[in-house]
This record gives structure tokens, sequence and C-alpha cells, in this order.
């Protein structure tokens, strides 16, 4: 088997945030819901930028493969475990993680935090009327949005995109455009954008919108969302899992025997 190309190197950690376990090389902060929601109120509180990411498997053998978007999601100030392949990934390198902690689940909490508080929200992603109909569900629930945009731009518009977030000053941003792109745009956009917390979504605003369904929560305990992601998206999710779930698992255990042939004979 292959060893991984990723390395353990150390990622940047605010003092707001506890300190993160290395799975695959990439840093995951060892966080519940509630715990990772308060640890985003200590990040936004402290100013920023500060980007947050979540892990899966499928991004895990994204970041093998580009060592720049790697490099990012070490950069981010908070990391959590979206998929139980991470969880799973945990318990068998030694690094448990109390559990995972979903794109989705992450903003929902985050926007009761940000009604009780008062945080200024700016919504980016997804189709017009969907990034539409999030921002009035989210303002039903206190929410403060200070703006919405769709994730439909060029390279040639990406400045306009930057400065219309910025001119509204919001405390959170929430950015719901697949990987690696959005891990990108935030990267690169941080300090222009102006924004103490950037999150990035993926496909959140369609859940929230009505446009797609989640799994039900047995299925998202026993670790099978994915079975249902790939009955609603046959074509773009085949490959993902068909072909990454395998790869994620090989990773997953290369570094399992790097880190026995380092500890030596005793282990």
């Amino acid at each position: 088997m292959r060893p991984a190309k990723l390395s353990d190197e150390e990622p940047s950690i605010s003092p707001a945030v506890c300190p993160p376990v290395s799975i695959c090389g990439l840093p995951v902060h060892p966080l519940n819901l509630q715990a990772s929601v308060a640890a985003a109120e200590a990040l936004i509180e402290e100013g920023g930028p500060h980007q947050h990411v979540v892990l899966n498997a499928a991004k895990v053998v994204q970041a093998h493969d580009d060592p720049a978007l790697a490099r990012i999601i070490r950069s981010c100030s908070l990391v959590n475990a979206d998929g139980q392949s991470i969880v799973w990934a945990g318990r068998i390198l030694g690094r448990p993680l109390p559990e995972r902690v979903t794109g989705i689940d992450f903003m929902l909490a985050l926007w009761q935090s940000a009604a009780r508080r008062g945080y200024r929200v700016y919504l980016l992603g997804a189709e017009p009327a969907v990034v539409e109909r999030t921002a009035r569900i989210a303002e039903a629930q206190g929410v403060k949005i200070v703006g919405y945009r769709d994730g439909y731009w060029d390279e040639t518009q990406e400045q306009q995109v930057v400065a219309d977030v910025r001119r509204t000053q919001p405390d959170v941003l929430f950015l719901a455009v697949p990987s690696p792109r959005k891990e990108y745009f935030l990267a690169r956009s941080q300090e222009a954008l102006g924004c103490p917390l950037l999150v990035g979504v993926g496909g959140s605003f369609d859940v929230v919108a009505g446009v797609r369904s989640r799994a039900p929560r047995w299925m998202r305990r026993a670790g099978l969302e994915w079975c249902h992601r790939m009955l609603q998206e046959p074509r773009r999710m085949f490959l993902r899992y068909a072909v990454g779930n395998p790869r994620f698992v090989a990773l997953v255990f290369a570094h399992w025997a790097r880190e026995l042939i380092r500890r030596g004979p005793r282990a």
C-alpha cells in the first residue's frame, strides 16, 4: 500500500479553539455540535478572518491529490468531522472524535446563536430562488440577514461579489457552493471579505429550501447518509463514492500502518 502524500504538519490554532487531532494528515477538532458553536462564537468575538471547514471522506481524498487544498484545510481555524467515516477513522487511528458535526447541523445551530446574539449573516451560493427562500426561512427564525446572493458568478465578477459582501459588514458568511471551489474562494478572499467567520456549507441551502431532502435520522446515525445522497444524485455521486470511498479506506490504513511502524515493536 502506497503511503499517503499528506504530511502531519501542525495546523494553525486559534486560542479560541482546542487543539485538533490529525486524521490522515489533516486537522479535525474533537468537538461535538454544542462545543463547535461555542468555538465559533469565540472566533467571531475574537475577530477574524477565521475559516471553517467540514471534513468527509471525499475531501480527504481531494486533499491527498491537491496539496494546495490540504494547506487551506490546515490553515482553517475550525474543522469539523462532517462524515461518519471520519469518526470511524479517528477510532482506528487512536484519535477519537466525539461525534460528526455536519455542515447543515452546524449552520442551523449557528443560526440559533446568531438570532440570540444579534450576529449579522450573509448567505452566498445556490440557485437564486433557493438562496432567497433560505434567507426568508432564516429571517423567520430571527436571524438578521444583511444580504444574500446566488452562487453563479465567474472570475470577472468575483471582486464585485466580494465587495458586495464586505459592504454589508456581516459577522458570519455562509457559502453554499461545491468543494473545492468554496475552500479556494474563502481562502483567497477572506481578508477582502471583512467577515470574522467564513463557513462553507455545500448543499445546505438546497436542504433548507426543500429542494433536496436529508436522509432519515436512522440512516444518519448508522453512517449511511451517503446512500441517500447517491439515490438523489446518482450520476454526480456514483464516482465520488464508488472510487473515493475505497481510496479513503486505503489512506486510513496507510496512516495506521505508518503509526504502527513509528511506535515500533511494542505497539
